[in-house]
């Protein structure tokens, strides 16, 4: 059922629209730049989530000093500003220039060879560098493409990022209908995108290590994988020095020994940690605004050894 549409709604949606009708005017790096500035402002002066976001850096990496996490925090932010405008103007892009956005992607082979296959594919990614944008360069490359998404609370900015991504050839699945849309997507040898690294109340978690901590992370993609026999690919999007964008392809390893918990708790263990080796490796554009440990297992009723 879709909500009422209040009249905050009708103006974030107005300016919206004036925001894109004005990048619109300017090329997307200048966009691009001017993402990142506001970004600042978010760290400093406006403080927006500054103490989530300094508490996540401070259990992900304990051993850098104050110096060094400020530094990753600073470029979060960045990056963050970057997603919001980059975002709102990607649907205005033709699919050539989307591709030019991009170096060649590593281990594109992966997706070639599971769709070859004609099962349909699991894409497993995660909230690094500009997500919606690799969803756009998949789509560019004429990959038949469905992303699972939430509804956002304004439901004419949500419509509206509906339309943008189902321009650039993505359709949207909404998590809702994820049960019933994924399996029809990949019988018709699509594939699939998720975002499988916020530990959403409501979702079908499992509790994995994620930087040394136990974190609720969806098990949506493991459990789909080992239903259908999907093959299921981590796939993620990093900026590159120079300003453009690479999408990276690592297949997951998945294994059916007919423990059906213990094997999607393993896989989900094995995508978490393979983001998190990416993650490492560009820390500065990871999404780290959203309390990724902020749920921890009941372990009240495990009995000591």
């Amino acid at each position: 059922m879709t909500p009422a549409v209040r009249l905050v709604d009708r103006v974030q949606y107005a300016a919206l629209r004036v925001i894109v009708a004005l990048l619109g005017l300017v090329p997307f790096g200048v966009a691009s730049a001017a993402g990142a500035c506001f970004g600042r402002l978010g760290y400093s002066p406006l403080g927006i989530r500054r103490k989530v976001v300094d508490a996540q850096l401070d259990m992900a990496y304990p051993e850098l000093s104050a110096t060094e996490r400020d530094a990753i925090a600073r470029a979060a932010y960045e990056n963050l500003g970057r997603v919001g405008l980059e975002t709102t103007v990607l649907s205005t892009l033709p699919a050539g220039r989307v591709l030019e956005l991009f170096h060649e992607p590593r281990g594109w082979e992966h997706v070639t060879q599971a769709l070859a296959a004609g099962k349909g594919l699991l894409l497993v990614s995660g909230h690094l560098s500009n997500w919606e944008l690799g969803a756009g360069f998949l789509a560019a490359r004429g990959v038949p493409i469905e992303a699972v998404a939430r509804r956002m609370n304004n439901p004419l900015v949500d419509g509206y990022l509906t339309r943008s991504r189902q321009r650039l050839g993505v359709t949207v699945i909404f998590d809702h209908d994820a049960v019933k849309r994924i399996p029809r997507a990949v019988r018709e040898g699509k594939a699939v995108g998720l975002l499988a690294d916020q530990g959403v109340k409501g979702l079908a978690a499992s509790y994995v290590p994620f930087f040394g901590r136990l974190a609720r992370t969806p098990k949506g993609p493991a459990v789909f994988a080992l239903r259908f026999g999907i093959p299921c690919v981590l796939a993620v999007v990093v900026r590159e020095t120079d300003g453009r964008y690479r999408m990276l392809f690592e297949p997951v390893p998945v294994t059916d020994t007919g423990d059906r918990e213990g094997d999607t708790d393993r896989i989900v263990a094995a995508y978490t940690a393979q983001l998190e080796r990416i993650v490492r490796q560009y820390p500065g554009q990871y999404l780290w605004h959203h309390r990724r440990w902020r749920r921890q297992p009941d372990l009240s009723n495990i009995e000591p050894a």
